[in-house]
C-alpha cells in the first residue's frame, strides 16, 4: 500500500506535466464559492480524476479540479471544490489535496467554507474570519504512523490560524469595504445537519459557527508548517435557531448571493500578500 507521501508526489508529477508554475498561496473553495477560480489569469486546470489516488468531489457545487495561475498577481493553486469525510473518504484522503498543494510549493493556505451560524451575532450572508476551531468530534487526519517528511508526530496547534494572516485579512476587509465578523468554527462529520440539542451544546463549548470541513485541512496544513487563514460564509442559522428546515439548496443560494463580497475580500487579501512579497 502506498504511503500518503508517495501518493502526493505522484499527483505532483502529474500536475507538473501540465504546468511548471510554483504557487505561493493555496485556496480551498467551499460550497457555492467556486466562481473565484474563474478569475484566475493564465489558468491551467487539472481535474481530480486525472490524478492517481486522488479523491473526487461528489457534492453539487464542488466542481472537482485544481486551477493554477495568478490572482491579483499572486501565484496560486485553487482547489475548486473540496472532498469531505462524509463522502466516505478516509481522513488521509480528505487532506491529500493540502499535501499536494504544499508539495507544489504553496507556503500558505486560505480555507473557505459555508457554515451554519450559532452565535446570535451572526446572520446569513455574514463572512466570519476563523480565530480558532473545535475539531475533537471528527477523526484527526494525523492518526496512524507519522510521516516525518510531512511534519512532527505532535504538531503544535496553539495558532492554528495565523495571527499575521488574520491581521492582513482584517486590513483587506476594510480596504474592500466588506464587513467581517470573527469567531470559532466547529467541524462535525455530517452529512446530516445538526440537531437543536447539538447546537445548544456547541454554543456552550464556545462555537460560533458549524460546518463539515476545514478544521481537518487546517490541522494537515499546520502539520506541514503552512500558514493558515480561514473564512466562513454564514449561509444559514443553525438548527433550532430559525423556523425553517435546513437544506443544501439554501446553503448554495446564500453562498451565491454572498459570492461577490467574498471574492472581493479574498482578492484584496491576495493583493496584500503579493505586495508583501514584492516589498
Amino acid at each position: 500500500m502506498e504511503s500518503g507521501w508517495e501518493t502526493a508526489n505522484q499527483c505532483v508529477e502529474k500536475i507538473r506535466e501540465r504546468t511548471d508554475l510554483t504557487p505561493r498561496t493555496a485556496l480551498i473553495l467551499g460550497s457555492g464559492l467556486g466562481e473565484l477560480a474563474r478569475r484566475v489569469t493564465s489558468p491551467q486546470a487539472v481535474s481530480y480524476q486525472e490524478l492517481p489516488g486522488f479523491p473526487v468531489s461528489t457534492v453539487s457545487g464542488h466542481e472537482g479540479r485544481f486551477v493554477l495561475g495568478f490572482l491579483e498577481g499572486e501565484p496560486v493553486i485553487v482547489m475548486q471544490g473540496r472532498v469531505h469525510f462524509y463522502e466516505g473518504y478516509s481522513m488521509e484522503q480528505v487532506v491529500l489535496p493540502v499535501r499536494v498543494m504544499h508539495a507544489l510549493g504553496a507556503k500558505r493556505l486560505i480555507l473557505t467554507n459555508a457554515a451554519g451560524g450559532i452565535s446570535p451575532a451572526l446572520s446569513p450572508g455574514d463572512l466570519m474570519l476563523l480565530t480558532d476551531h473545535l475539531s475533537f468530534l471528527v477523526s484527526s487526519p494525523l492518526i496512524g504512523p507519522n510521516e516525518p517528511r510531512f511534519g512532527p508526530r505532535f504538531p503544535d496547534m496553539s495558532e492554528a490560524y495565523s495571527k499575521r494572516l488574520r491581521a492582513l485579512c482584517r486590513e483587506a476587509a476594510l480596504e474592500a469595504g466588506v464587513p467581517l465578523r470573527e469567531g470559532v468554527y466547529l467541524q462535525v462529520k455530517g452529512p446530516q445537519y445538526e440537531t437543536p440539542a447539538e447546537i445548544r451544546a456547541f454554543a456552550a463549548l464556545g462555537a460560533d459557527a458549524v460546518g463539515m470541513s476545514t478544521a481537518c485541512e487546517a490541522i494537515a496544513a499546520g502539520h506541514l508548517g503552512m500558514e493558515v487563514c480561514g473564512v466562513s460564509c454564514i449561509t444559514n442559522l443553525a438548527a433550532g435557531l430559525s423556523k425553517k428546515p435546513l437544506s443544501h439548496e439554501e446553503v448554495g443560494e446564500t453562498a451565491r448571493k454572498t459570492a461577490q463580497s467574498f471574492q472581493s475580500l479574498l482578492c484584496a487579501l491576495l493583493k496584500k500578500l503579493g505586495k508583501e512579497e514584492r516589498d
